[in-house]
Formats: C-alpha cells, structure tokens, sequence
C-alpha cells in the first residue's frame, strides 16, 4: 500500500474490464523494441487487458504504451529494489484490480507456454484450473539463446525473438525444494553453464509461478517464484503424480543484453547486490556463444512435454 503512493497514472483504461477479463501484469523499463510483439503474443492467446508499470523509461516506450486501447500503464521513477524488483507495485494493482480474475505476471521477454497452446486459447486453460479448483500454475523459465555470438543477428523492433533465440538446454538442471514457502527452486541452464560456471549455486532461480486466479489476500513474495498464502506454491504432485505445467520462454540473449546488463549493473537495483549483473558484464564484453554440443533447437511446446520441462498432467 505503501509502495502505491510511488506510481503516477498515465492511462486508466480499467473501465473497460469485464467479469471473467484474463489480465497481463508486467514491469518494463526501455523495452519499446520488445512492447510490439508481446502485447501480440500475449493478444492473440486471448489476454484481455494488460497493467504495466513503466519504471523510468526514456525510449518512448511509455508513450507507446499509453497509446493502446487494452493498456492501463502507471509510471515512477522510484527504486526498482526498494519496491522489492517491482513485486510491491504488481501487488497492488493485483490487490486494486484482479481479485476473481486470472493474471499473468510475466516480463517482457518472456513467453508463456502451455499445454496445447498451438490449439487450444489461454482460456480454455484457465477454465479448466477453474473447473479443477486449481488455483496457481506453475512455468520453468527456459533460457533461450542463438546459435553463434548474441550479438551477432540484430534484434528488429516487433519481431519475433525466437526468430534468432531459439536454441536451449534440454538438460543441465537441479531442483529441490524450499523448505519455508513450500515451492520448488530450480537452477540450471545456460547463466549456470557460462556466466556462473565457477558458482552454479550463485544462478538465478528458474521456478516461476505465473498464472494466478487472483484473490486481494494473496501476495508475491519474490517476483513470481513464490506467492503467500504458501498453498498457491504447491504445484507439483508430492506423491509420485505429474500436475499440469508449462514454460516461460525466456529470451534475454539478443543483441540487445549487452547494453542492457552494462546499464542495470550500473542501477544497482537488481537482486543480491546485482550479483547476477556482475557476472553478465564480466562475461558479456566477450560477446559469448551461449551454445553448446548438447543444445537443442526449439520446435514447439510438445517437445518440451517430451523432455520432461513441462507436462499436461491430466488435462486431455
């Protein structure tokens, strides 16, 4: 509630929300390359209105973003960390806005996957956790990077970032789970095998839980790796079965990370003293191959089910 007080309204289209609306949340700052084909993406999967809160931009991408008829936009120029890496912002207009509706917190690089996507909108998925009385949905950020240098194909703005990121790691992951929040932590990938090869515990966390039917009661704790109350963080079977997950495609490593990770280390308003930001600018001046012999190229989300990244569980 606190933390409200930091954003400004720039274009309050909420009265357009109807019962039922699927909601995008999201955190962006200098992103206007990226905006085009996210609010595409996530269009065509049948997401109704999206709320960003912008957080300094000077791209135009705040302009840009308050022009759109499905956009309700906030902006501040407060601190990133001190908002908890926005969770406190997103938490808000959660609690003001989305009780009884079904919300997607993602970022503007990241691509939700789910089972028969390529088929079936994001609302059949929704109405079939409704209908399960399932609440949270669980999608493991899958890296994914070019075959060849990242900064070696230009990044066009509102094209497709799998057109250039889209290769992964089918393997190179550890899970265990946390103890307090009762959700699953997951490492591994790329950022652990090249830019924390010597301190793989130090990589970032790969467990997300997105999709939410949200209640005013609940809370991210942690960007969306974990959620208060600690039920919505059960998203696995602890006796043997599989429950229905997907993947967030994740794709930072574009020709546009270099300047980006110079700049946010340069914030200092990053996780962990930005240790994650250190490790990219100690890596990145050297233009790296994130690929590797055991890399496997992206086709679809049944492949990923096949590996093991995902599974439909028992939605038919």
């Amino acid at each position: 509630m606190r933390k409200s007080r930091e954003l400004r309204c720039v274009a309050d289209r909420t009265d357009q929300i109807r019962p039922g609306d699927i909601f995008v949340m999201c955190t962006q700052r200098n992103e206007f390359r990226r905006l085009p084909y996210f609010l595409k993406y996530y269009r065509d999967q049948g997401v109704n209105h999206f709320f960003f809160v912008d957080n300094g931009s000077d791209d135009g991408s705040l302009d840009y973003l308050a022009e759109q008829s499905d956009v309700s936009v906030w902006q501040t120029n407060a601190s990133y960390k001190r908002a908890r890496f926005g969770v406190d912002w997103l938490n808000w207009l959660c609690m003001k806005y989305a009780h009884g509706h079904w919300v997607l917190t993602v970022d503007p690089d990241e691509f939700f996957l789910y089972p028969f996507c390529d088929t079936r909108p994001l609302r059949a998925l929704t109405d079939w956790l409704d209908a399960s009385s399932i609440k949270s949905f669980s999608a493991m950020l899958l890296d994914m990077y070019p075959k060849g240098p990242i900064n070696a194909q230009p990044y066009q703005t509102g094209q497709n970032p799998l057109e250039i990121a889209n290769w992964f790691d089918p393997g190179n992951y550890t899970i265990e789970r946390n103890s307090r929040f009762g959700n699953l932590w997951i490492q591994g990938g790329p950022r652990a095998r090249v830019f924390f090869k010597e301190s793989p515990k130090k990589a970032p966390a790969l467990n997300k839980i997105p999709l939410v039917k949200w209640n005013s009661r609940y809370a991210y704790v942690s960007s969306t790796h974990m959620l208060l109350p600690r039920g919505l963080n059960l998203v696995y079977d602890e006796w043997g079965g599989e429950k229905a997950s997907g993947v967030l495609l994740h794709t930072k490593f574009l020709d546009t990370f270099s300047e980006k990770a110079l700049e946010e280390l340069e914030r200092k308003q990053h996780y962990a003293g930005s240790v994650e930001y250190k490790a990219y600018a100690a890596t990145v001046q050297d233009n790296p191959d994130l690929w590797c012999k055991w890399s496997e190229k992206y086709i679809n989300w049944r492949q990923l089910e096949i590996l093991g990244l995902m599974s439909k569980g028992n939605w038919a």
